[in-house]
């Protein structure tokens, strides 16, 4: 038998393509798309314009912003087949399942959805990106036995989603706060939902597959499920005063501490430094006593984690840590926290699927077999 290779369990540390799309710096704590820092595009961009960016390479001018965020608006609005399968699926089906088999059904309003031309493939990820919003929304709506609310053209991207899940239009802050929510999962790198994307993209499927791979792939809560589960946590902890009790009696016991700790960042993560700073400037919005008691809750916790394991052995608070929160202040319940980024990473998800086409080739790794060889075959009758 031949020397056992070494294997890197998780494929960690292998690399398996090149790519302009972003790069996360996980030892300094940095994360650029397309060369911008996230802090830049977080504070001075729009979720329609770093869409753009990310699946154009560059920047748009004033037209080329105007004709994007139109075809966006104008297909916002979802087939009424959609809609019925949403409304029988969401009393009680998974708000992620609901997910997959509504984007997976818009293949069925594509004339050509195996068309994997430049300017086809790109028009079809413009589509996801304006409808998934859509469907996220109205399974929160449906859930509650709402009606739906179809898409304002007058309101921004993420703006119109809150504008579709609640019935009231966004304030300033409000709006400023799912963007920057849309903007920070837009793209990071191929994740394990990227890598899935790529992997069915490879093929050469269509991109409503590679997508509902995505999605499934993102279902999982070591990846998309994360901020839910850490404001589960939370609530939990219940009262401030319970929150260093709680977390030494977890870590003595062994138990995750959701929201702390990054596959790839060895230091803070730049995405939740900036969710921090808004979840306080929120604070100044006369918020819920809800989140004024998560909030201390969130403040304590990272004091005493980064205390005692951020600066010995370099677990962090991640951006799935303060997410919850920040839904919270806009008064998004758990369960759509996953759906919503999906709808956000849709931009990084195409960007890397028209990246990859480019140039093709199918994902095809090994493994090492450790079974055993030529098993003597033993007819029914006698085993």
């Amino acid at each position: 038998m031949s020397e056992k290779p070494v294997i890197n369990y998780g494929l960690e540390g292998v690399y398996v393509d090149e790519s302009s799309i972003s790069k996360v710096d996980g030892q300094n704590g940095k994360l650029w798309y397309r060369g911008y820092s996230i802090e830049d595009l977080a504070n001075r961009s729009n979720f329609e314009e770093v869409s753009y960016l990310l699946l154009n390479g560059k920047l748009p001018s004033k037209k080329e912003y105007s004709e994007f965020t139109k075809k966006l608006k104008e297909r916002g609005d979802l087939p009424e087949e959609v809609k019925d399968t949403i409304r029988v699926m969401a009393p009680t089906a998974h708000p992620m399942d609901i997910m997959r088999t509504a984007a997976s059904m818009l293949v069925m309003f594509d004339k050509d959805p195996s068309n994997r031309d430049g300017d086809t493939t790109m028009d079809k990820v413009i589509t996801l990106i304006a409808k998934l919003p859509t469907i996220a929304a109205a399974t929160g709506r449906f859930r509650e036995k709402k009606s739906y609310i179809p898409p304002d053209t007058t309101l921004g991207h993420s703006a119109n989603f809150l504008y579709m899940l609640t019935g009231k239009k966004p304030n300033d802050f409000e709006s400023k706060l799912i963007d920057l929510m849309f903007i920070l999962h837009a793209e990071h790198s191929t994740n394990a939902s990227t890598f899935s994307v790529l992997v069915t993209a490879s093929t050469l499927a269509d991109v409503y597959a590679a997508t509902t791979t995505g999605i499934g792939t993102l279902k999982g809560p070591l990846h998309g499920g994360a901020d839910e589960a850490a404001l589960s946590m939370m609530n939990a902890i219940g009262d401030p005063n319970n929150t260093e009790k709680y977390i030494e009696e977890a870590l003595e016991g062994k138990q995750r501490i959701m929201g702390f700790g990054h596959r790839v960042y060895k230091t803070y993560d730049p995405r939740a430094k900036l969710v921090r700073s808004y979840l306080e400037e929120s604070l100044t919005k006369e918020p819920s006593d809800e989140v004024k008691r998560l909030l201390q809750i969130v403040l304590r916790a990272e004091k005493m984690m980064t205390d005692k394991l951020g600066k010995t052995k370099g677990i962090w608070p991640n951006i799935d840590f303060f997410a919850g929160p920040l839904y919270r202040v806009m008064g998004i319940d758990a369960h759509l926290f996953t759906p919503i980024f999906v709808a956000s990473r849709m931009s990084g998800w195409g960007a890397h699927i028209v990246e990859y086409w480019h140039n093709n080739k199918i994902v095809r790794p090994l493994e090492w077999y450790t079974g055993p060889v030529d098993v003597p075959y033993v007819p029914i009758d006698e085993r």
